[in-house]
């Protein structure tokens, strides 16, 4: 007998119908009731010129997620992109959710914020705007993204809190809907959350978070499981020659399932129920990236060894003196209002 009609007859149902391979377009829900795209495209970092050309590659192979932000400075290249496949019919605007973040200078002007990046991004709305960090900068300082003080420290804004920002975002979503569609944070711990959801009347629909398996960081990605927002990770592979490329354990499950180990890095966040952003500007690499898996239990128990093994490294941390709350990297002034 044909085993798959033996299974169906005992009542079983096979592993490939429980677990889904998931794809880059798998839908993932957010408490807004609309979804956003498993895998994106991320821009940090991307070099300029570069920029246009990836964004254009990526939406006319498939991608439909593209992830921004006004701090990246490039912007504008995206925009220009976005401008091109949607005039040559490659895509609609509304098959599109594209996320865009408000930088640490414009915490008293989330408007302002958001209309410098949909000018850029040469859209009307986007879909998810994020606090990019809860660190309120200085507005008037001596650079309109990474003011200093004389000492060299970062000149922080300590009339405001991440608190009243939220409270500006919720707003632009009263006042604005037209122009955003959702609104989240990024980088928030577990403390600093905390502190938001008793004062917000909008819980955020997304966390975005630097996440792989050298920074699990089970406690922030349960807690938000937990409130209803949803995780995306960014940095999947630690950072640019990241020693999980090289890890035993990642190269042991790839070539267990006969693929890169860059594949198994991004199939690991949508084991967890998280969306992930993949940063590239290589055709190659770009097509590479869409080649998703289902990690079993087994799997996934391997990766969560890896940080056992070899401790928490976080890559992105920069230097705003200020106590995040995160368990691993505790600093600074506690700016959690």
């Amino acid at each position: 007998m044909n085993p798959a009609l033996a299974n169906f007859i005992l009542g079983k149902t096979p592993d490939s119908i429980l677990h889904p391979t998931p794809t880059m377009d798998t839908p993932l829900q957010l408490n807004t009731g609309a979804s956003i795209p498993a895998l994106g495209l991320g821009t940090w970092q991307s070099p300029k010129g570069e920029v246009k050309k990836a964004v254009i590659h990526a939406i006319e192979g498939g991608y439909r997620h593209i992830d921004c932000a006004f701090c990246y400075q490039n912007e504008d290249e995206v925009g220009e992109a976005l401008e091109d496949v949607i005039s040559r019919g490659v895509v609609k605007r509304e098959d599109l959710f594209i996320t865009s973040k408000l930088w640490c200078t414009f915490h008293k002007r989330p408007e302002e914020g958001l209309q410098k990046s949909l000018d850029l991004l040469k859209t009307s709305y986007v879909d998810l705007y994020l606090m990019h960090w809860p660190v309120p900068m200085n507005p008037e300082g001596n650079h309109f993204l990474f003011p200093k003080l004389p000492d060299g420290s970062r000149d922080l804004d300590h009339s405001t809190n991440h608190i009243e920002t939220w409270k500006g975002l919720e707003k632009l979503i009263k006042d604005h809907p037209d122009k955003v569609k959702a609104i989240g944070v990024a980088n928030y711990s577990v403390k600093y959350l905390e502190k938001l959801l008793p004062q917000a009347t909008i819980v955020p629909a997304v966390n975005q978070i630097e996440n792989h398996p050298l920074l699990p960081q089970q406690e922030i990605v349960d807690f938000c499981k937990q409130k209803g927002i949803h995780v995306t990770a960014y940095s999947p592979l630690g950072s640019t020659g990241s020693p999980l490329l090289k890890d035993e354990a990642v190269n042991e499950i790839a070539k267990k399932h006969s693929v890169g180990p860059g594949t198994v890095l991004l199939s690991y966040h949508l084991a967890r129920d998280s969306s992930v952003l993949a940063k590239s500007v290589t055709p190659s690499r770009i097509d590479e990236n869409r080649k998703l898996i289902s990690l079993d239990n087994d799997d996934l128990e391997k990766l969560a060894s890896v940080s056992k093994k070899h401790g928490f490294t976080r890559f992105v941390y920069p230097a705003f003196g200020v106590n995040a709350g995160f368990p691993d990297k505790p600093e600074g002034v506690d700016m959690s209002g």
